[in-house]
């Protein structure tokens, strides 16, 4: 059975991380499954990219120009330039030999000029099963990525807050009209990485009526596994004694991130008598100023590629994640599969994740004040550590695993593919 995985990116971003990990993973449970990607920024085999010229891989570049441009007249802020897709801009792929050799293709995170809604219509009529890996809310909205707690995509997509002129028939009305329509004419299976997704999928006027099933992301356990900390350490260049905090900082400036709250969280640690044993480590893009400003020495990483990430994560003694919108986060599964426990707020897909009190602490949603309180849980003395540890480990074993998520995948696409074919 060959498949086909559609995905924006190869590496850029959790999405297509995770698309790559599940293509990993199928091939190495009995499918022939292969990755077709707009913009390769690896080097992986089973990554084709669509662009592999170098005019071609400007032209790719310029459709996204053009799709983030589409956006610009509408958008009420630069904070929501990203968080918003028109599906507008994208290219035509049908005759791509990937596609036309695929008994059934599979979508994931598709924006940002690489497949527009004609792009998606035009191949669910070249009538090959379709299944579509939902990361978050864009499939179902009128074009927002996270609703950030409006509830209009439950009837009908309008007067959006994302955009600068709200209104009864604004860009959100018309989006969602191009997609009711595709989804009337096309025969697509939708997956939600958590149940959380799900949930709100089936909640959605779009999708309200499709069968949606939840199969989450895998993760290569025998790559991402428990370390020797001290040795992690050493490696890493870190102080051997410390009580060591790890988070991840992608963008500290946008408010879905909850990097506001994550400060608050350590000033209230630090008024609280929080001893100088407590340091933190943070990778990706940091704003320096940012870092700065948090009341604890910081251990930069940078921009890290996986191997000094599991040194990373085997290094602390717990990972931080204050986002306030979140479906399946992929540094959450690593930190678990590297046996590091985990505290993060109380929404989206981390109840699935985190178990309270046993791999983790879920804290109340929005409250700098909770957040601390489970960083102190954390590292407290009291806290058996060695058992938070064991309980990571075995909930990512558990759930997690390729062999786990490639079989449900596999059984999902031969169903689909023999359903196809009578």
């Amino acid at each position: 059975m060959n498949v086909t995985l559609l995905s924006t990116s190869d590496t850029y971003g959790g999405a297509p991380i995770a698309c790559l990990r599940l293509t990993k993973a199928l091939r190495k449970h009995g499918v022939a499954a292969r990755m077709l990607v707009q913009d390769q920024l690896g080097q992986e085999p089973e990554v084709t990219s669509i662009a592999p010229a170098a005019w071609q891989r400007k032209a790719a570049f310029l459709r996204f120009v053009r799709d983030r441009l589409s956006f610009l007249p509408y958008e009420r802020s630069r904070q929501v330039r990203f968080a918003f897709s028109p599906g507008s801009v994208g290219i035509r792929i049908a005759g791509h030999p990937l596609v036309e050799q695929a008994d059934l293709l599979h979508l994931h995170w598709i924006n940002f000029g690489f497949l527009s809604l004609a792009s998606l219509d035009e191949l669910a009529r070249l009538g090959k099963p379709l299944v579509w890996t939902l990361h978050d809310m864009w499939t179902f909205t009128g074009g927002c990525h996270y609703s950030r707690g409006c509830l209009h995509y439950q009837t009908h997509c309008h007067d959006c807050p994302f955009l600068r002129r709200p209104h009864p028939t604004d860009l959100s009305y018309r989006v969602f009209e191009r997609k009711r329509a595709l989804y009337a004419g096309a025969n697509v299976t939708f997956v939600a990485c958590s149940e959380w997704l799900a949930g709100l999928a089936r909640q959605s006027a779009l999708l309200g009526e499709a069968v949606i099933y939840a199969i989450p992301n895998p993760i290569d356990v025998q790559r991402y596994q428990p370390l020797d900390r001290r040795e992690a350490r050493q490696r890493l260049g870190l102080p051997p004694e410390k009580k060591l905090l790890l988070f991840g900082a992608m963008n500290t400036s946008d408010p879905r991130k909850g990097f506001a709250y994550l400060a608050e969280a350590l000033s209230r640690l630090k008024r609280r008598g929080a001893t100088e044993e407590l340091e933190l480590v943070v990778f990706g893009k940091a704003s320096a100023s940012a870092l700065a400003g948090l009341p604890f020495k910081v251990h930069y990483l940078g921009v890290s590629g996986p191997e000094k990430l599991i040194q990373a994560y085997n290094a602390a003694d717990g990972f931080v994640l204050p986002s306030l919108e979140d479906n399946l986060p992929n540094t959450v599964m690593e930190s678990l599969a590297c046996g590091t426990p985990v505290v993060a707020f109380r929404q989206g897909g981390l109840p699935e994740m985190i178990d309270h009190a046993h791999n983790g602490y879920l804290a109340a949603y929005q409250s700098a004040e909770a957040l601390a309180e489970g960083i102190a849980w954390l590292l407290a003395p009291e806290t058996d550590a060695g058992e938070l540890r064991r309980n990571a480990r075995e909930k990512v074993m558990g759930n997690y695993t390729e062999e786990l998520v490639a079989g449900k995948y596999r059984r999902l696409y031969e169903g689909l593919v023999v359903g196809s074919r009578q």
